[in-house]
């Protein structure tokens, strides 16, 4: 089955690059629920097929001229179909304009679709971003006299939801951090400390992006993006990400806590909230058990 065939050389790709690229710095999968599907998906022929791509990030760090290194941060997504198409790769550094950074996608698009059609490519797309990126970010391109406006109207402005998992959440100053956090990036969602802990944040990609490296960074004993939820809005404007929210604003739930210290939290009520919200399906990829 091609579908099969194209799914492990997914997996043995992913592997090599985990095992190149250790630090979580320079390589992470994003969406942990993507990765293990596609393995359940490999290792079993009766399996269905995965519900949402394989998600990673590649940083990169190129020296630019007359400056320091420079990072350029890959992110990438494995189509199904993967090596039969080209991944979906974006190219990003604060360094480079917006029409600048146009330009490098489209560049390494095109050398990957004149030499690797149906190939594995990760690694070489990663070393053609490592020697070649660093000279846009001096590209005089005319399109750069564009206006700031004009920038923002063909902007497309992606709406974000992460749902993070945590072996638990007990720290005071952690719980703190998180709902301060949140209202400092705009982001809504809720968060249930104790034992598992969640925590759901929704909002612009790049605020979600930017909580998760903050969260990311305090001492968990395991904590991961369980899932993701990505929607381009067109134009992206305030209304359009208002409307797209489940949630109000970020505040922290507690469902009836039971256990010796207080912290294991009613899940029936935790799938009951979340059924409300429309968002029951999350509840299985938690607990891996239907809901009732």
């Amino acid at each position: 089955m091609a579908n099969q065939e194209e799914a492990e050389i997914q997996i043995s790709e992913l592997d090599l690059l985990s095992s190149m690229f250790p630090y979580e710095e320079e390589f992470a999968v994003t969406d942990q629920l993507a990765l293990a599907e596609l393995k359940h998906y490999v290792e079993n022929e009766s399996a269905e097929v995965p519900s949402s791509k394989v998600q990673f990030i590649l940083n990169i760090k190129a020296e630019v001229p007359n400056a320091a290194m420079v990072e350029f941060s890959m992110a990438c997504a494995l189509p199904f179909k993967y090596p039969t198409v080209l991944p979906e790769i974006t190219v990003r550094s604060s360094l480079l304009s917006r029409s600048q950074q146009i330009l490098l996608n489209s560049d390494l698009k095109t050398y990957l679709m004149q030499n690797f059609s149906g190939e594995p490519c990760m690694l070489n797309a990663r070393e053609w971003v490592k020697d070649h990126a660093a000279a846009y970010i001096d590209k005089d391109l005319s399109s750069s006299s564009m206006t700031a406006s004009d920038a923002t109207q063909s902007q497309v402005t992606t709406f974000t939801r992460l749902w993070i998992y945590s072996h638990h959440i007990y720290n005071k100053q952690k719980r703190k951090n998180i709902i301060d956090w949140a209202k400092e990036l705009s982001l809504s969602g809720f968060c249930m400390p104790g034992k598992p802990g969640v925590v759901c944040v929704e909002g612009l990609q790049s605020s979600c992006e930017e909580f998760w490296s903050r969260v990311r960074r305090l001492t968990w004993k395991r904590i991961l993006i369980r899932h993701r939820e990505d929607v381009s809005l067109e134009g992206g404007g305030h209304a359009e990400i208002q409307k797209q929210r489940k949630f109000p604003t970020l505040e922290e739930k507690c469902f009836d806590a039971h256990g010796a210290r207080g912290n294991h939290m009613d899940l029936g009520q935790l799938y009951h909230f979340l059924e409300e919200k429309g968002c029951a399906d999350i509840f299985q990829m938690y607990f891996g058990v239907e809901g009732h």
